[in-house]
């Protein structure tokens, strides 16, 4: 598993109330999971991902790399 790091841009997998995948860049990392600021999603989601405040906290095998932080 890739290590993930602040910054990173990944995709997580729906869950809960999300009817789709999102994207996001992660904002912090913990032990089993990361705290993703969500920047695309799909709009049917909007008003689930308004009311978390374009955040949600993921495990981190649901944060799939999509591109990593430029060094």
């Amino acid at each position: 598993m890739a290590e993930h790091k602040i910054g990173d841009y990944v995709q997580g997998t729906k869950f809960g109330s999300f009817v789709h995948d999102f994207e996001g860049e992660i904002e912090k990392v913990y032990e089993n999971s990361v705290l993703i600021h969500i920047l695309s999603f799909d709009d049917e989601d909007r008003i689930l991902v308004g009311e978390l405040n374009n955040r949600a906290i993921v495990r981190k095998e649901d944060a799939k790399p999509v591109k990593a932080k430029a060094e």
